[in-house]
């Protein structure tokens, strides 16, 4: 973490920052002035009178912290401290105060307060019964187009996985000719199990339209992080650093994953990023950006006919 900040520091010079120097038990930053072990930290405190302090001690050394902090303490030095579980908290932590007693939120959901639930529950509701009826000459067509393309059905339903990590059978209009491999198969953009008329169906994101019936049933929302077979939840929870946080919340239509670019062949890492600012930074008119970019961004798919 310690070299984390050195590059920001150095690479964004509009925070003004210079560093001075570093304190550790070894010499171990190239290019910055090592000024000895963290016990000599009130000696260096006197000699160069620093404006500021940071700490960014790992866990076996956090017996020093103490020290550091009554040294900075006693001179008025500002200090700031960047914990060594820093990678795990979100940028914005919440903290519950239990009778004096700090319990800090390792991860802070907006929607797990039940009035921010029911306001999005209301525009999921309301969205999606308005979606449905100004949708349903188009996915009338799809339907008879679908039917007519290829033999099987015309809506898809594969399991995935919801909130609170609860399956759930996800709707879509079928864009492929029936295989061994569906429920399982990764999709991709050039995929040779793709009919013609599935093609143009996913390029115009017409194959999603069933999707509102989930949200009608509570499945789904309208915005939220895109839902995953059951196969691959598996594979990428044990891969993928902070997969599973996105099942805290209902999966969604559009995310802001999606209006950002995020679809199809694009790393899964990237859009678990993007999903876990979105939880973290949820508001009602978060949602209405999202639905609003999601009509001149997210429709459109960039995979080839």
């Amino acid at each position: 973490m310690a070299v984390r900040y050195t590059q920001v520091v150095h690479r964004q010079k509009e925070y003004g920052y210079l560093i001075d120097g570093y304190l550790a038990e070894h010499d171990s930053i190239p290019g910055l002035t090592y000024l000895g072990s963290v016990k000599a930290l009130s000696k260096v405190l006197e000699r160069r009178h620093p404006d500021e302090v940071v700490v960014a001690l790992p866990a076996e050394e956090f017996r020093f912290t103490r020290g550091v902090i009554e040294a900075c303490e006693k001179d008025g030095i500002k200090l700031s401290v960047i914990p060594f579980y820093a990678e795990y908290i979100p940028s914005n932590p919440q903290f519950d105060n239990i009778e004096g007693i700090p319990l800090m939120n390792i991860r802070h959901i907006p929607l797990d307060n039940w009035v921010n639930a029911a306001a999005k529950r209301m525009l999921d509701i309301l969205g999606s019964l308005a979606l449905i009826i100004c949708t349903s000459p188009i996915m009338l067509i799809a339907a008879i187009g679908v039917r007519l393309s290829s033999p099987g059905p015309v809506i898809f339903k594969q399991e995935r996985v919801g909130r609170n990590k609860k399956p759930f059978m996800m709707y879509k209009f079928r864009s492929m000719r029936v295989n061994a491999s569906q429920d399982t198969g990764w999709s991709r953009n050039s995929d040779p199990r793709k009919t013609k008329f599935g093609a143009i169906l996913r390029k115009f994101s017409i194959d999603e339209l069933p999707q509102f019936f989930n949200v009608l049933k509570g499945d789904m929302s309208l915005v939220g992080p895109r839902p995953e077979v059951p196969h691959y939840v598996q594979q990428f929870k044990e891969e993928i650093p902070l997969y599973m946080v996105k099942h805290q919340v209902r999966p969604g239509i559009t995310g802001w994953a999606q209006v950002n670019g995020l679809r199809g062949d694009t790393s899964i890492e990237e859009r678990i990023r993007y999903d876990i600012y979105y939880i973290e930074n949820w508001n009602f008119f978060f949602d209405l950006k999202i639905l609003f970019l999601t009509l001149f961004k997210g429709v459109v798919n960039q995979e080839k006919l």
